[in-house]
């Protein structure tokens, strides 16, 4: 079963199919508004509520028309290594079609749907038809480790080419002992081709300590001395583990994503109730950390009780490293992931100007933190997450609390509109991490997740975009909230635009009690420019009641700005042009002076 699905109904008429689709799987069940009742999520438009859930990694089962769903997703479609799978199934259950990733679950969601509504599975794939299988899909709980070979090899046996099983039989195929194909289960290092599929059982993981700032290479090495001393192959580690103290070391992390697998965390009491379990325990260890062992305790730790050490301690001057395993494909880990804060900027506000990169990481965050009314623009995007509601104000709170959460090693999305590095909450993240734990600063597991910052589209680009060209020549944005910022530095930055002849994004322009900075900033751009320069007033930017003024620097008046508008003055250069559908700014480069020098 793929791990993040919805289903969806468009009608009425598909209602049911999709509520027991969901109920059978137990995933949400999004409606039409309107148009469905009782479903977990609702959303207006079809198209863009298809495309932000493919964009957000979601597997989609549609009750609805293919082409509906393909329109939708069609612009996005990446490649098959990547994409989520996306299965239509017809209102009354009928038919099931798996229109994108059958390779990579939605052949089997079809196939699971199909007895759910007693239809029919309309798989086209030929390894599917011909040989019941995909092997490029291994069941949960192996990995392919040469699946650039896959379909040379499928295309063998279609062909009527013999196979043979060497170890498990996890596609429950025919055998033939003179096949010329070989598909084989092993946990062993064997080097697979275009006639031999080698598939790893995922049932052990790697212990792993070390000092502080180890070298990367060196910790390489060793993991990969002692995956082939102990004659295992690399697709069979199912996770990297450690204590919670080495969450940010470099080595450990670097080694976690040259196998593509987790890292697992545990804190020194969790370690060192492995203590009996230990090969080698350590005082010295105990006296560093509070465990007698890293990495056996946390090898051990891991995979529980089921399992056992197969490769003890082994160090280097700078590393220690263990390997605990279990019979059977591991189909539990302990331990916590390492907490990551996304910075994620939205955008003004429309989803069709959020990246696809921030939905991702929203999507696969487990907990939402922002100012209200920006939680409230994700919509659906939002459903199923814990959310931290925070008021216009709290922005050190904010962000604060994203990082203690992700401390504990929770994956937050701190939710920021425009872009959250332009006056938002990036630059505080970073500053929170900076003051030392006595200087109100966070704790030290806060300081141990994991920070990713997402571009957003900024209010000033969108305001631009909106208008035409305006930042078309050199531009600068500037804050007139003197809340954290000292009036004396505002005007002075203030002064050096209007002299540079800078074309100026006013942020923040005005609030309830601070209406004399955009008044006092327009008498000085008046010295420096002339009174007939163009100014933008983008109100609302993505959302209900968008509206775009424009003014002449002399007419622009204080009490038509309010807090959700971006000012953009022009430099002595921005102009209007009137066009049929309306008016348009822009700055010019300076290509016509150009041209005309060239032709003088």
């Amino acid at each position: 079963m793929v791990i993040k699905v919805v289903v969806l109904a468009l009608s009425k008429s598909g209602e049911n199919t999709a509520r027991s689709i969901a109920e059978k799987f137990d995933i949400p069940f999004h409606g039409r508004i309107d148009r469905v009742k009782n479903a977990d999520v609702y959303f207006s438009n079809s198209i863009e509520h298809i495309r932000d859930l493919f964009l957000s990694g979601y597997s989609i089962i549609g009750v609805c028309a293919s082409g509906i769903l393909i329109r939708a997703i069609a612009p996005f479609i990446s490649n098959k290594e990547v994409d989520p799978a996306v299965v239509s199934v017809a209102e009354d259950g009928s038919v099931v079609v798996p229109l994108l990733g059958g390779h990579y679950g939605a052949n089997r969601l079809a196939r699971e749907i199909s007895n759910i509504v007693n239809g029919v599975a309309a798989v086209t794939t030929a390894g599917d038809i011909a040989l019941g299988a995909a092997l490029d899909e291994p069941p949960i709980g192996y990995f392919l480790q040469n699946r650039s070979d896959a379909k040379n090899v499928m295309m063998k046996l279609l062909s009527g080419t013999k196979r043979k099983i060497i170890g498990t039989n996890i596609f429950d195929l025919t055998n033939d002992n003179d096949g010329d194909v070989i598909i084989e289960v092993t946990s062993k290092p064997t080097l697979g081709s275009s006639s031999h599929l080698v598939y790893n059982p995922k049932n052990c993981v790697i212990g792993l300590g070390c000092v502080r700032n180890a070298d990367p290479e060196e910790l390489w090495n060793l993991v990969e001395s002692t995956l082939s001393d102990a004659n295992l192959a690399k697709g069979c580690v199912a996770a990297i583990a450690s204590i919670d103290l080495k969450a940010d070391e470099i080595a450990i992390n670097e080694v976690a994503k040259k196998l593509n697998i987790p890292l697992l965390l545990f804190t020194a009491d969790q370690l060192e109730k492995e203590f009996d379990r230990l090969r080698y325990p350590s005082k010295l260890v105990f006296e560093e950390v509070g465990s007698h062992g890293v990495s056996e305790g946390a090898a051990l730790a891991c995979v529980g009780k089921k399992g056992s050490l197969i490769v003890p301690k082994n160090k280097t001057k700078s590393a220690t490293i263990a390997i605990s395993g279990t019979e059977n494909p591991l189909d539990r880990l302990f331990g916590r992931p390492r907490g990551r804060v996304a910075i994620v900027g939205i955008g003004p506000g429309q989803s069709s100007w959020r990246t696809p990169e921030a939905t991702q990481l929203i999507a696969d965050s487990e907990e939402l933190v922002g100012y209200s009314l920006y939680l409230d623009l994700l919509g659906p995007l939002a459903f199923g997450k814990d959310r931290s509601d925070f008021p216009l104000g709290g922005e050190e709170e904010r962000c604060r609390y994203a990082l203690e959460r992700a401390g504990q090693g929770k994956k937050v999305s701190l939710i920021c509109s425009g872009d959250a590095g332009i006056y938002a909450m990036g630059a505080l993240v970073f500053e929170l991490l900076d003051r030392s734990t006595e200087n109100l600063g966070v704790s030290d597991a806060a300081r141990r997740s994991e920070i990713v910052c997402t571009p957003g589209v900024s209010a000033l680009q969108g305001a631009a975009a909106r208008a035409g060209a305006p930042l078309g020549h050199d531009f600068c944005a500037i804050s007139l909230s003197d809340l954290l910022t000292p009036r004396e530095d505002i005007i002075r930055r203030i002064e050096a635009a209007a002299y540079g002849d800078f074309v100026i994004a006013f942020y923040n322009p005005v609030s309830l009690n601070r209406r004399t900075l955009l008044k006092g900033a327009k008498e000085t751009l008046l010295k420096h420019r002339p009174a007939t320069t163009s100014v933008l007033l983008a109100k609302n930017l993505g959302r209900k009641n968008e509206t775009l003024l424009y003014r002449k620097l002399e007419d622009l008046r204080v009490d038509e700005v309010d807090m959700l508008t971006v000012v953009i003055v022009g430099s002595s250069n921005s102009k209007i042009l009137e066009l049929g559908d309306g008016s348009r700014m822009y700055t010019p480069r300076g290509y016509a002076r150009k041209i005309d020098g060239d032709l003088a």
